[in-house]
């Protein structure tokens, strides 16, 4: 057995390095390999930008998958959401860990929860899908950019500057935090990010060892669910820009195991909606969900993605197509 450490390219923040070291236990145990973290600055780490003004998900991305093709690092860890839907030359997802629960959470003063938050109250987000279904939910609440680690956003509660923050659940238990969040929202107020509390690891296409020996890592039902929900944002021609939510789980039916997806996609402000959902196997997990965006097209999800912020449209005309069963 060789001894060689296995280089890791990793983003340098708490969360990524937390994340990262949890692969690399993985790895350690099920590969009988060492591994060694390589720190590595992304576009996103180094701007304050909004995301979708630096060209959205790829911005925590690009600069690990260069090292990889670079030879200076053997695999990566991401956080799956932040993966562009496009396959990437020369890279290969060589696994998905069993994934973290995907929800969003609430951190915010006093303890509150979401609907006991005053009208007025300032929720801090920078993703345009959690803005878009506070929006919704017609808490009359000031939806308002935030960019920062974990630190940066509790803290801007913690001092005043907000009354509430909306994260992934699955970064502040990585942190062990999850004390800290106020309410755990559910998924008929506000569907997670695709591919949302999933990791992702990836290596060289060419680097056909490491390619094998990795899927010691992979969990199927995790797979298959961000596989899913990965091809409804593809189909939809999504993004961090885009106000798309989804969520896949694998179930247990009569006839063996059984894929359940649901998705929304809303106007900038929330004020209209498709919402739909699908179900089949999860062998043909991408084919579920591209028939199901199909559908969310037919009902005109792409005009609903394209309505201008400065264009609002009223709450009262909320339109929602009805939850759909579709077997594959």
């Amino acid at each position: 057995m060789t001894t060689t450490a296995l280089r890791l390219g990793t983003r340098a923040s708490a969360l990524a390095t937390t994340q990262s070291g949890h692969v690399a236990d993985l790895v350690r145990n099920r590969l009988g390999r060492e591994v060694e973290l390589v720190e590595i600055t992304t576009e996103g780490d180094t701007s304050s930008a909004p995301l979708a003004q630096m060209g959205g998900t790829g911005v925590f991305v690009s600069s690990l998958r260069q090292a990889l093709l670079d030879g200076r690092i053997d695999l990566a860890v991401h956080s799956l959401k932040d993966l562009p839907t496009a396959p990437c030359d020369g890279i290969a997802l060589a696994a998905v860990p069993q994934r973290e629960d995907p929800r969003d959470v609430v951190v915010a003063r006093d303890g509150l929860t979401l609907g006991e938050l005053p009208a007025g109250s300032r929720v801090g987000t920078g993703s345009p899908r959690r803005a878009a279904q506070l929006h919704a939910l017609g808490l009359g609440l000031e939806v308002d950019g935030i960019r920062g680690n974990v630190d940066t956003r509790i803290g801007k509660v913690r001092s005043g500057d907000y009354d509430a923050v909306v994260l992934a659940r699955a970064g502040l238990a990585r942190l062990g935090r999850l004390d800290e969040a106020t309410e755990v929202l559910d998924p008929l107020q506000l569907l997670p990010a695709p591919g949302q509390g999933a990791l992702a690891v990836e290596c060289r296409a060419d680097d056909t060892t490491l390619v094998t020996a990795l899927a010691a890592l992979e969990d199927p039902g995790s797979r298959a669910a961000v596989e899913a929900e990965r091809s409804v944002l593809a189909t939809l021609e999504g993004g961090c820009s885009a106000p798309v939510g989804a969520l896949a789980e694998v179930v247990e039916g009569d006839d063996g195991d059984e894929l359940w997806v649901r998705a929304v996609a809303l106007s900038h402000d929330g004020g209209l909606s498709v919402r739909m959902s699908a179900s089949g196997s999860p062998a043909d997990a991408a084919g579920v969900g591209t028939r199901l965006a199909d559908e969310m097209l037919a009902e005109g999800a792409a005009d609903l993605m394209g309505t201008a912020l400065s264009s609002p449209v009223p709450s009262e005309a909320l339109t929602e197509a009805p939850a759909k069963r579709q077997d594959a």
